[in-house]
């Protein structure tokens, strides 16, 4: 249990620090939807990684 809830009390944490810088720059929707996009690669590549390595070891 402890060692799943910890890359998520991680991810939140980044998340809420990013959070006020995101939300000044992205002023306009298509700099918005092109970030927003951005991160969520972001995000899934991180869990993909995640979830691969447990698998393999």
């Amino acid at each position: 249990m402890m060692s799943k809830l910890i890359p998520i009390i991680y991810m939140i944490g980044v998340f809420l620090l990013v959070l006020p810088a995101f939300i000044k720059t992205n002023q306009n929707l298509k700099t918005f939807l092109t970030n927003l996009s951005i991160w969520v690669a972001i995000v899934l590549t991180l869990l993909t990684a995640y979830y691969l390595f447990k698998i393999v070891f």
